[in-house]
């Protein structure tokens, strides 16, 4: 790496903590390398109660943008000038782009997921979807999908903070998209059985499933699922959850969230450098 730093190098990276497990330095700067751009990614461990300052200390060095994870993207909301109309909604941002020190906040974390969904071969835009959980990556995926024009989305959570925030977001949702939303508690077995039956694809975006906890899954059992519904898991690690496997036993197709974080990345590299990310290059090296 140090055999393409120039004086004219530009630096992009990751705030959060902890990131020194993320797998973003790898992916962009392998896309930089790839591509020839004179760009550098650095990783850099800041919580809440230093991000303001390291923010401006980006922006003193006129890096081009970088991206924030747990547990600062929602704070970071506050120190850009401008958001993203889907950052603006979920209050969340997890791409920030720098012009002349001038800052705008993005959310890619739902343009992942729908790049992904295509990836994987299947449209649903103008059909009906459904999503377990409200969280961070349940409301990116809801905003995403409903900006892009999903026809109907139904959303399931526990009734935490998480369900009245889902509430706000869905209101907003309502009055700027002609998506059809609803939010149900998960307690109504009826009502889970005829939105699945319904949907053309199934999301769960929950933790449920992710290791060490395997065994864990959304659904009690494969009862409710039908041949004609996708079936997607956020979760990454397993490469296979228990409630994939259970989809693909019923006859569903499916595929996991490993896609979704690769493209997430291709966005906020598009963002920042106006070029695509090589992403099938990348896949070969990382995510296969």
């Amino acid at each position: 790496m140090t055999e393409r730093i120039t004086g004219k190098t530009r630096l992009t990276g990751l705030l959060g903590s902890p990131v020194t497990h993320s797998i973003s330095p790898m992916m962009h700067n392998e896309a930089f390398k790839e591509l020839g751009l004179d760009y550098a990614y650095l990783a850099f461990d800041v919580g809440t109660d230093k991000l303001e300052a390291a923010v401006e200390g980006l922006k003193v060095l006129n890096v081009r943008g970088f991206n924030v994870t747990m547990p600062d993207k929602n704070l970071m909301c506050s120190l850009c000038d401008h958001l993203s109309p889907a950052a603006e909604i979920i209050g969340a941002v997890n791409t920030v782009v720098n012009e002349d020190g001038v800052l705008t906040g993005h959310t890619t974390d739902g343009t992942g997921y729908m790049m992904s969904v295509k990836d994987a071969g299947y449209d649903v835009i103008g059909k009906k979807m459904t999503i377990f959980g409200a969280g961070g990556a349940g409301t990116s995926i809801l905003v995403q999908a409903a900006l892009d024009g999903v026809a109907e989305i139904t959303v399931f959570n526990r009734r935490t903070p998480f369900f009245e925030r889902a509430e706000r977001i869905i209101g907003r949702l309502k009055e700027q998209t002609g998506c059809r939303i609803r939010l149900y508690d998960y307690d109504d077995e009826s009502i889970l059985r005829r939105e699945i039956g319904e949907s053309a694809l199934l999301t769960n975006a929950t933790s449920l499933g992710m290791a060490p906890n395997v065994e864990t899954c959304i659904l009690k059992d494969a009862s409710m699922l039908h041949p004609g519904v996708v079936v997607s898991d956020m979760i990454y690690n397993p490469k296979e959850t228990r409630l994939l496997r259970m989809a693909r036993e019923a006859g569903c197709r499916t595929f996991n969230g490993m896609y979704m974080l690769l493209y997430q990345g291709a966005e906020a590299f598009r963002i920042w450098t106006g070029q695509q990310m090589p992403v099938e290059h990348i896949k070969e090296k990382y995510f296969r």
